[in-house]
C-alpha cells in the first residue's frame, strides 16, 4: 500500500525544500574554497552535521551486527565520502558544465540500481523520456555561460562515478529502512560512517584544521550553513522524503538543482541570466513531471 496523499505531498515538499538549499550550496562552497581545501570543507561540514544530529538524538547507537550496520556504512561511503571527493576532484580535470550535466544522471542510476536490487519496479520508457528532456535543459543551463562541452576522460569518468555513488546512496537507505531507527538516528549513523571513512585520507593529504580562518564572518557563516542546513537538516529531510514518496521520485528533484543555482547566482552574485537558460527551465520542468509519473 502506498503512502496517504497528505504524506506524499509532504514528501514532495521536503524534496523541493532540499533541492532549493542544495542549489545554493555551490555559492557557499566557492566562498569557502578561497581559504579551505575540499577535504577540509568536507570534514568540518560532516563533523558539524554529526554533532548537531547527536545533540538532537543523543541515544547511543550500538551496532547490532555486521549485516545491520553494513547499509549505513555503505551509505556513508557512497553518499558522503566518495560522492563529494569524486565530484570535487572532477572539477580539477573537467569543466563545471560537464560536471553539471553528467551528475544529473544520478536519478537514472538510482532507478536502475533499485530495480537490479529488486527494491523497486522496472523503470518505464516515460521515466527515461523525462530524463532525456531534463538533461537537455540542464545542458543548456550548464553551457549558457559560454563554456563548451569538451570531453575529458578522467574528469568525466570521476563525475559519472559521483552520479553512480549518489544513486547507490538511495539504494543503501532502502536496505537501512528496516533498522527501526528514526530519521535523525539513521542520518546520524550515515554521517558517522562518512567521517570514519575520511580518516585514512588525513595522513596522506595533511589537511589544516586550524580554526583561525573562521574569524572571518563569511567563512564561519558558510561552513555553518553547509553543516547545519545543507547537511544535518537537509539529509534528514531528504531521507524522510525517500520514505514518503520513494527513492526514485525524490531523486528526480535533482533536475531542479541547476535551476535553483541559476536563480541564486543571479540574485546573490549578480550573474546574468541568459535567454537559453530561461528556455532550459521550460525543458527541465516537463522532464521532472514525466519522471515523477507513477510507475504503475
Amino acid at each position: 500500500m502506498g503512502s496517504p496523499p497528505h504524506s506524499r505531498v509532504l514528501g514532495h515538499i521536503l524534496a523541493l525544500f532540499v533541492t532549493v538549499v542544495w542549489g545554493t550550496t555551490l555559492i557557499s562552497s566557492k566562498i569557502l574554497l578561497r581559504a579551505f581545501t575540499p577535504l577540509e570543507i568536507m570534514t568540518f561540514r560532516f563533523l558539524i552535521a554529526w554533532a548537531v544530529l547527536f545533540c538532537l538524538s543523543p541515544r547511543l547507537l550500538r551496532p547490532q551486527d555486521f549485516r545491520s550496520e553494513l547499509p549505513f556504512a555503505a551509505a556513508g561511503v557512497s553518499g558522503l565520502t566518495l560522492y563529494f571527493l569524486l565530484e570535487n576532484t572532477a572539477l580539477r580535470y573537467t569543466l563545471a558544465s560537464n560536471v553539471g550535466i553528467i551528475i544529473s544522471a544520478a536519478p537514472m542510476f538510482a532507478a536502475l540500481l533499485l530495480w537490479l536490487c529488486r527494491r523497486g519496479p522496472r523503470p518505464r520508457a516515460v521515466f527515461f523520456a523525462g530524463f532525456a528532456i531534463a538533461l537537455t535543459g540542464i545542458a543548456l543551463i550548464s553551457l549558457s555561460g559560454g563554456e563548451s562541452l569538451e570531453l575529458n576522460p578522467l574528469g568525466d569518468l570521476l563525475t559519472l562515478g559521483a552520479a553512480l555513488c549518489w544513486g547507490a546512496y538511495g539504494v543503501c537507505l532502502e536496505f537501512a529502512s528496516s533498522s527501526g531507527l528514526n530519521q535523525l538516528q539513521c542520518t546520524r549513523k550515515v554521517f558517522f560512517w562518512g567521517l570514519a571513512t575520511l580518516l585514512p585520507l588525513l595522513p596522506i593529504l595533511h589537511p589544516d584544521y586550524s580554526l583561525s580562518r573562521f574569524s572571518d564572518p563569511s567563512m564561519l557563516f558558510n561552513i555553518l550553513y553547509l553543516g547545519l542546513v545543507a547537511s544535518a537538516l537537509c539529509f534528514v529531510c531528504w531521507n524522510k522524503a525517500m520514505v514518503l514518496i520513494g527513492t526514485v521520485a525524490t531523486n528526480v528533484y535533482i533536475y531542479l538543482t541547476p535551476v535553483v543555482t541559476l536563480i541564486a547566482s543571479a540574485l546573490i552574485l549578480g550573474e546574468p541570466v541568459r535567454p537559453q537558460a530561461i528556455g532550459a527551465i521550460f525543458l527541465i520542468l516537463p522532464g521532472l513531471w514525466l519522471s515523477q509519473r507513477p510507475t504503475s
